[in-house]
């Protein structure tokens, strides 16, 4: 309890976060969107980042792209400039692994500690502290402060040093955006042979295609809600991170790149902003399947 935190990014993801964490902890809350930091009833509210730094002795950033993040840390308004020696900076943003490298460095020279900590679970796990953590950073500093982690969380792993976390994140988003993929097409070919989306999803979920993303994916496409948790957006910029990774290092994934082409589509048509099952409604339209509108 005698932790103070600070929290970074309301969004879909952090908003809950920060619920939960202020039901424990001290928490200061800071966002850009005024009526997001106005939500947060339990918390103190900052009117910049620099306040979130000077207030708390551990920052929790839910930030969507990473130049965001640099520019937060290490910016000209940024938390490097006012945050205590021995603080410690946990961003759970899916950040590119040389980023977060690059930042715990310069955060080092000041004697504050990072951790890349991307979480898994969607907005479902972020309202029920049902998220996975995946942690890159020292062993010391990651025990250090598991628990404030555990209080959002299902499960917390460190997976290596710092960038590890990140990286952890872009295998699981890859996957994550595959599925999607296969979903969307496959769901649109049993429903050009007459079976209803809702049966064949009863018929498939127990068996080996059946998956969290599947039972996410599956309720959206059946009932035709595209309402955001996470966005063909945000998930488009994770694999093209992913891919940036891979052939840096000379990677090959064929998989990745096909995926990246199907979001680009998405996105080129509009559908952007909205969630990853939306993807069905592409194949949808280019085979004149009508199912009226719910």
């Amino acid at each position: 309890m005698s932790l103070k935190i600070g929290f970074i990014g309301l969004g879909v993801m952090g908003g809950h976060m920060a619920r939960h964490l202020s039901g424990k902890y001290e928490v200061t809350v800071y966002d850009v969107d005024a009526d997001k930091v106005a939500q947060q009833e339990k918390a103190a509210k900052a009117q910049s980042v620099q306040q979130v730094g000077q207030a708390a002795d551990v920052i929790v950033l839910s930030l969507p792209t990473s130049e965001i993040v640099k520019d937060v840390v290490c910016g000209a308004g940024g938390l490097i400039h006012v945050l205590k020696k021995g603080s410690v900076v946990i961003d759970t943003s899916t950040t590119e692994p040389a980023v977060s490298r690059a930042i715990a460095k310069s955060l080092a020279e000041k004697g504050v500690d990072f951790l890349d900590a991307p979480v898994s679970g969607g907005e479902g796990g972020a309202r029920n502290a049902a998220l996975a953590f995946m942690v890159g950073g020292d062993p010391a500093v990651f025990e250090r402060y598991t628990p404030v982690l555990d209080v959002m969380a299902k499960s917390v792993v460190r997976v290596g040093d710092v960038g590890a976390g990140g990286v952890a994140k872009l295998v699981n988003n890859m996957i994550v955006g595959a599925a999607f993929s296969i979903i969307a097409e496959s769901f649109a070919l049993g429903m050009k042979n007459g079976i209803d989306p809702k049966v064949l999803y009863e018929a498939i979920k127990d068996g080996w295609a059946g998956s969290t993303v599947l039972n996410v994916a599956a309720p959206g496409i059946i009932d035709q809600n595209y309402k955001p948790g996470g966005t063909i957006d945000l998930l488009f910029k994770d694999i093209g991170y992913a891919l940036s990774l891979a052939r840096s290092q000379n990677v090959p994934v064929p998989v990745t790149a096909i995926v990246d082409e199907v979001f680009k589509t998405a996105r080129a048509t509009g559908r952007g902003p909205y969630a990853q099952q939306i993807i069905t409604q592409m194949w949808e339209n280019l085979l004149n399947i009508d199912r009226g509108t719910v």
